[in-house]
């Protein structure tokens, strides 16, 4: 084997460590399994296409991530998904995004979903730190005052549950309940539509939330989830489907309150309203 496709190999295997994460944060971002993964895939095509992308004076997880922003920012940073015709609300959701104000979003869910410092940030998106600090918290006040909406949370653990309830009511939406197990869920689920579903994957009969949950798209069709799991990894498999939006556990309120910010914006349910 050669020296260059040695280097080659520990780029690749350096890039998957990360790549697990640097898809969540595209998905997130655009709100889409589809769009994102095309960029996550776009980037890594990139940089084992030019080396010179990766920067190899930074950790390798943020050489990754900022060589995602490159490819981004030469997209135009696009708020909707290329090709697609989304659903009204979806659409009118994404038309408030690009108001928003520039790099906001991108900052916020570095800092808070990624856990990137601001130092790791400023270095990713090519700012100075300080700024990456301001766009946090800018984009924090206007994702959380764009949008109110139904939560339910599926959660066994009852600490946790009402952890979450206390933070996602605080953010002004409202708690339709929280279930323990599959089959309450779906009870719940059906009585009372959410706009948006948190849920644990192990609940406490052993059921999983992620089968409580498709049960619910079942009837609800395209509705944002945000699934809670110790091993994120475990879920960006490479099978489809695949969730837009994980909280690793353990997680912060910051993390949380982002999650459900972000996933708020590509709601499509009928009963989701514009705050004020």
């Amino acid at each position: 084997m050669t020296e260059r496709a040695v280097r080659r190999d520990d780029l690749s295997g350096s890039i998957a460590t990360h790549l697990p994460y640097l898809r969540r944060y595209a998905r997130a971002l655009t709100g889409n399994q589809a769009s994102g993964d095309s960029f996550a895939a776009a980037t890594l095509e990139a940089v084992l296409q030019d080396r010179s992308i990766f920067d190899g004076s930074l950790a390798p997880r943020v050489a990754l991530f900022k060589a995602f922003h490159v490819i981004w920012a030469s997209a135009g940073q696009p708020t909707k998904t290329l090709g697609e015709d989304l659903p009204r609300l979806e659409a009118a959701a994404q038309d408030h995004m690009s108001a928003l104000t520039p790099n906001a979003r991108e900052a916020l869910l570095l800092n808070t979903i990624e856990a990137f410092s601001a130092e790791e940030v400023g270095a990713i998106m090519q700012i100075e730190p300080t700024e990456a600090e301001e766009l946090v918290e800018i984009a924090m006040r206007e994702m959380e005052q764009s949008v109110r909406g139904k939560v339910m949370i599926i959660e066994d653990e009852a600490i946790i549950a009402m952890d979450i309830h206390s933070i996602v009511s605080e953010m002004g939406h409202e708690i339709t309940g929280i279930a323990r197990t599959r089959d309450a869920a779906v009870e719940m689920g059906l009585k009372d539509q959410p706009d948006l579903i948190l849920a644990d994957i192990q609940l406490a009969d052993k059921s999983s939330g992620i089968d409580a949950v498709n049960d619910l798209l079942k009837h609800f069709g395209e509705i944002p989830v945000i699934f809670i799991t110790a091993f994120p990894e475990r879920l960006l498999t490479g099978d489809r489907p695949e969730p837009a939006f994980l909280i690793s556990k353990p997680y912060t309120e910051e993390e949380v309150r982002t999650a459900v910010g972000q996933a708020m914006f590509f709601s499509s349910t009928e009963t989701l309203r514009q705050a004020g």
